[in-house]
């Protein structure tokens, strides 16, 4: 009998040490929990404190009147404005710019010619209008 009361009481101390460092590591988590909540809140009221600063300089009338002090600007005159046909054309890239150069090198011969058969007229690299 003092056997199975020893093995009980023994049995009772384990728990009783389970049980404990299980309530500390719960006690430890939800203090880690609320940490974590107050930095959430002082982080969303670090983001809205620089929301207002953002929204504060970038107000239409502190740009307007820093605009005026830094800035030569006149306002737009009607001579100004243009449609889309007054735009100049788009740059020519040439497609093919070693062909090009082989030609610059040497202007008479024909880079497609093999001697065999008669090449048709090279056509023109730059098209019309340079578009």
């Amino acid at each position: 009998m003092r056997f199975l009361n020893t093995i009980v009481v023994a049995a009772l101390i384990i728990a009783a040490v389970v049980v404990y460092r299980i309530k500390y590591e719960a006690t430890r988590h939800a203090e880690d929990v609320a940490k974590l909540k107050l930095e959430i809140n002082r982080e969303r009221e670090a983001i809205a404190e620089l929301k207002a600063r953002w929204a504060r300089l970038n107000s239409p009338d502190r740009l307007q009147t820093l605009a005026e002090r830094h800035l030569s600007l006149r306002p737009l005159a009607i001579d100004q404005l243009h449609t889309l046909g007054g735009l100049p054309d788009k740059p020519y890239v040439d497609p093919d710019p070693i062909g090009s150069m082989l030609e610059a090198m040497d202007g008479n011969a024909d880079p497609t010619a093999t001697g065999s058969v008669r090449s048709a007229p090279m056509p023109q690299r730059r098209p019309q209008g340079g578009r």
